[in-house]
């Protein structure tokens, strides 16, 4: 059957967490479901190949779960990491609605393991995926699929039929041809505008030329484009992302999870200049390790280096890339490229002011510290004394961006003068900045992609007719 033959009651673009969520929660209300996929079936899922866990409010401790993640704290931590900037009523609603997910995501063939060694205190709150991201996205097909939901893979949405705020048809390249699918409703679930530097230079200038991608290249965000365009309304800032610090080893696109770097608590981050340039120990790791990639962005020549030394080195989950090693910090600096005398004298001089002694533990700060310094460490302080030495170059990695369309509490895509339109919907980091003004919090992104995936798709399906 060709595309353009295709007779879909909900028509979903994009081939993630957030589309799947919103394709099964349609099929089963009885919908026909299309889904399309910009791109090819092995690189299918954004962002969601590289996931290994969501973050969800729960209220005990479960078999994979160490105890209860009440909703009061999530928000809280929800507001300490976006400071504040989040819409409070959308951000409690998605909150409220994850409660629920663990169970009805389990019920859709995902399957979930105790948090992983290493990961930094993310037993009680965040719940991993068996196998990781791909083995959950494979699981979400597998349920959508045997439902009958179809899905078109090297499927880009060109063009938006769009009036008055209601959706009308999609024109579709595939196979080099483009096709115009009518459908009485549409999901936006694609995927932010990353991949596109161009459209990052925009925000964040010549720069974003040394960012690197973590996911794939097919997140362009021509559909948000699209919408814009078309009256609806945009939300977010163009600089603001999720970006953390990464293996600068790691390849233009695509390195995914094994190239984050998760052991700055453990040392100190220098820049090109061999001067530390924030607080390595403002708190727990996983509210905090996505400040480092605009923090890295902001140094000269977007690079920087985490310096520590041999006991931390089994105290983190390893990169792909084996560290930078030597005898000697002089020695290191060398092989980084680096001041030596510069570099052994900040190492030296942060030495020297390290108080504490309390005995190490990363679950929660632990108040060892430093007194005297421009730029304190206010947790988790060693001397950096012991060789060998290690260090790992990093450089911006790009998780998605914010910006997007604005959304109610039912995922639909609010037009510019805030009506919500009658048949369009969206989910995931598409409308990811609704929640996400500025910061991240581990797993929170999967959170919002499978709660406003499944409201999109129920939602979605009321107009399937």
């Amino acid at each position: 059957m060709s595309l353009s033959d295709r007779t879909p009651e909900v028509l979903v673009a994009g081939g993630g967490n957030a589309a799947l969520c919103a394709a099964i929660a349609a099929r089963r209300a009885g919908r026909r479901v299309l889904v399309v996929e910009a791109a090819p079936k092995f690189y299918r899922g954004g962002n969601t190949r590289h996931t290994r866990n969501m973050r969800c409010a729960h209220d005990s401790a479960t078999g994979t779960l160490t105890g209860p993640y009440p909703e009061e704290e999530f928000f809280d931590d929800l507001l300490r990491v976006t400071s504040g900037n989040t819409d409070e009523a959308l951000a409690r609603h998605m909150i409220r609605e994850s409660k629920s997910m663990l169970d009805w995501i389990q019920e859709q063939g995902v399957r979930f393991q105790p948090s992983l060694g290493g990961t930094l205190s993310l037993g009680r709150t965040n719940s991993f995926f068996l196998g990781g991201g791909r083995s959950m996205l494979n699981a979400l097909y597998r349920t959508a699929e045997a439902l009958g939901v179809e899905v078109v893979y090297d499927a880009e949405i060109v063009a938006l039929d769009i009036e008055d705020g209601t959706f009308r048809a999609a024109t579709v390249r595939h196979d080099g041809q483009e096709h115009r699918i009518a459908a009485p409703a549409f999901v936006a679930a694609c995927g932010g505008f990353q991949a596109d530097l161009d459209w990052l230079k925009e925000g964040w200038g010549e720069r974003a030329g040394n960012f690197l991608i973590r996911g794939t290249p097919y997140n362009r965000g021509t559909v948000t484009r699209m919408l814009i365009a078309a009256g609806m309304q945009q939300i977010g800032d163009p600089t603001q992302c999720h970006a953390v610090a990464i293996d600068a080893r790691a390849p233009q696109y695509d390195g995914g999870i094994i190239t984050r770097l998760d052991c700055v608590v453990f040392g100190v981050v220098l820049n090109k200049e061999c001067r530390r340039f924030y607080d390595e120990g403002e708190d727990i790791w996983p509210k905090r390790y996505a400040i480092w990639g605009r923090l890295v962005a902001d140094q000269t020549d977007q690079t920087a280096y985490i310096v520590f030394d041999a006991p931390n080195l089994t105290r983190f989950m390893p990169s792909l890339f084996p560290p930078v090693m030597a005898d000697t910090l002089r020695e290191l600096a060398g092989k980084l490229d680096l001041d030596p005398q510069a570099f052994e004298a900040t190492i030296t001089e942060f030495n020297r002011h390290v108080v504490g002694g309390k005995p190490f533990t990363h679950a929660e700060p632990d108040g060892n510290r430093t007194e005297g310094l421009q730029i304190e460490k206010t947790n988790w302080a060693q001397r950096i004394e012991t060789a060998p030495f290690y260090a790992y170059p990093v450089k911006p990695g790009i998780t998605f961006t914010y910006l997007g369309v604005r959304v109610d509490e039912q995922a639909r895509i609010l037009c510019a003068d805030g009506t919500p339109s009658s048949n369009m919907f969206a989910a995931g980091e598409i409308m990811a900045g609704n929640v996400l003004g500025q910061g991240y919090a581990a797993g929170i992104g999967m959170t919002i992609g499978s709660v406003f995936g499944r409201l999109a798709g129920q939602g979605a399906a009321q107009h399937g007719t």
